[in-house]
């Protein structure tokens, strides 16, 4: 059954949070597929990824790579699954895939300090309920933890 985790983004950004997230993706040897809203965010991700860590490396490439289904991290602002991915992030709003039943888990991460994301992201919430997907909801603790809260 596909998981669906929300992820409250408070105090925290996209940024700081997505390569963490992603690193621990690969060290459990999963596949990814990252949809963003635009293609300036997909393109600020992509030099974003290259430079988070001096100590850590994110192999990944765009949708518009040619070897795209090689990297086990693609960005994208399509619906396509390019690298077979299993787990599938959704950063701005990115919808749910119309093949979502297809990934071991969906990822939604939303800036809780926009009250536009967090509608959006209860919406997403109904989505999934509504699909009998299994649904959880993470936030971060003081100490950047991510904590279950249901």
């Amino acid at each position: 059954m596909t998981e669906v985790l929300f992820y409250h983004l408070k105090g925290q950004t996209l940024e700081q949070v997505l390569p963490a997230l992603l690193q621990r993706s690969l060290e459990r040897g999963w596949r990814v597929v990252v949809q963003a809203a635009s293609d300036e965010r997909v393109d600020g991700l992509d030099a974003h990824l290259w430079t988070w860590r001096d100590d850590a490396f994110l192999p990944h490439g765009t949708w518009r790579d040619s070897e795209a289904a090689e990297h086990p991290i693609v960005l994208t602002v399509n619906e396509d699954n390019p690298n077979g991915a299993g787990v599938r992030f959704l950063v701005e709003g990115a919808g749910l895939p119309k093949d979502a039943a297809a990934y071991q888990r969906l990822v939604l991460l939303f800036d809780g300090e926009d009250p536009e994301a967090v509608e959006t992201a209860r919406a997403r919430w109904g989505e999934a309920k509504s699909a009998g997907f299994e649904v959880t909801y993470w936030q971060a603790d003081e100490s950047g933890r991510w904590q279950r809260q249901s």
